[in-house]
C-alpha cells in the first residue's frame, strides 16, 4: 500500500494522530494538517504537534508530511489541496477529523460542556459548526477532484453516534453537529457514487484521547478504544473490496472492528 495517499486532517493530538500512525504503519504516505506546529507552538495545553505526527507516520514505515493549516481559511485549504497534488499527484483517503468543538472541553470547561444549552456560550457552536462541520465540507469539496481521479477512494467524516438518536446529556449544538456530520457523508455519497468513491461517517466508541483521560475519573474505560486502534479499522475499512456496499452509512468503528477483526483496545 506505500503508493496509497491520505490526508488526515486534525492531526496533532488524539485521534487524528492515531489514524496517522496506523495509516504509517499499513505504509501509506500521510499528509496531517493542524495549528500545532513545532515553529508556531502548541494550541492548546495537551501535547502534540503535527511534526511529531508526521515524523511518527515515518517511523511506523510509512511517509508523514506535516502541513500547518488553519481547516477554517478556505485559502490555506486550497494551498493544502494543490500541494497534495503536486507531490503526491493523488489522494486516495481523506480523514475529516479536524474538529474545534472541543477546544473549551479540552481547556477544562468541564462543568460548562454539561451545563444547559441557553447556560453555554453561543461561540461553542460556532466551533463546532464552523471549525467543524464546515471544515468537513470545504476539505471534501476541495479534495473532490483528486478522490475523483483515484480509484476506490474513501472520505471517512469523524462523527458520534449521537448525530442518529440523540441522548439527553449531549449538548444541543454538539447533537446538531455530529446529525450534520453524518448528513454530509450521506448527501457526498450520493454525488461521489458514479466515480466509485465512498463516503461514510464514523462512530468512534470512548476514545483513549489525551483530552479524554485529563477526565478519565469521569468515565468508564473499561470498553474504551485507543487513538491507533480505531486508526487500524480506517486502514481496513479503506482496503475492504466491498467499500462501495458501505457508502452513505454512519458506521460504529464497534461494528467494523468486528467485521475486520481489528483490536481496538490497544
Amino acid at each position: 500500500m506505500t503508493n496509497k495517499i491520505a490526508l488526515v486532517t486534525g492531526g496533532s493530538r488524539g485521534l487524528g494522530r492515531g489514524i496517522a500512525l496506523a495509516l504509517g504503519a499499513a505504509g501509506w504516505t500521510v499528509w496531517v494538517t493542524g495549528r500545532s506546529t513545532a515553529e508556531a507552538g502548541l494550541t492548546s495545553h495537551l501535547p502534540g504537534t503535527i511534526d511529531e505526527t508526521a515524523q511518527a507516520v515515518t517511523d511506523a514505515g510509512g511517509y508523514g508530511f506535516a502541513v500547518a493549516c488553519d481547516h477554517r481559511d478556505d485559502d490555506a485549504v486550497r494551498a493544502l489541496v494543490a500541494r497534495i497534488e503536486a507531490e503526491s499527484g493523488a489522494l486516495h483517503l481523506l480523514v475529516n477529523n479536524v474538529w474545534s468543538g472541543y477546544e473549551r472541553l479540552n481547556a477544562g470547561e468541564f462543568d460548562e460542556w454539561n451545563a444547559p444549552f441557553w447556560d453555554q456560550p453561543l461561540r461553542l457552536w460556532e466551533s463546532m459548526f464552523d471549525g467543524g462541520v464546515r471544515a468537513h465540507y470545504v476539505a471534501t469539496a476541495l479534495c473532490s477532484d483528486l478522490l475523483r481521479r483515484s480509484p476506490s477512494s474513501l472520505v471517512v467524516t469523524v462523527s458520534m453516534h449521537v448525530g442518529a438518536v440523540h441522548e439527553k446529556q449531549y449538548g444541543v449544538a454538539y447533537s446538531m453537529a455530529k446529525a450534520a456530520d453524518d448528513r454530509l457523508a450521506l448527501a457526498t455519497a450520493g454525488a461521489f457514487e458514479p466515480f466509485g468513491v465512498a463516503s461514510v461517517a464514523l462512530y468512534p466508541g470512548l476514545v483513549r484521547t489525551e483530552g479524554v483521560m485529563q477526565f478519565a475519573d469521569y468515565f468508564d474505560l473499561t470498553d474504551s478504544q485507543s487513538p491507533e486502534g480505531v486508526g487500524r479499522v480506517v486502514v481496513a475499512l479503506a482496503a475492504d473490496g466491498e467499500l462501495m456496499s458501505l457508502t452513505g452509512q454512519a458506521l460504529s468503528v464497534a461494528d467494523l472492528a468486528q467485521r475486520y477483526g481489528v483490536d481496538t483496545a490497544r
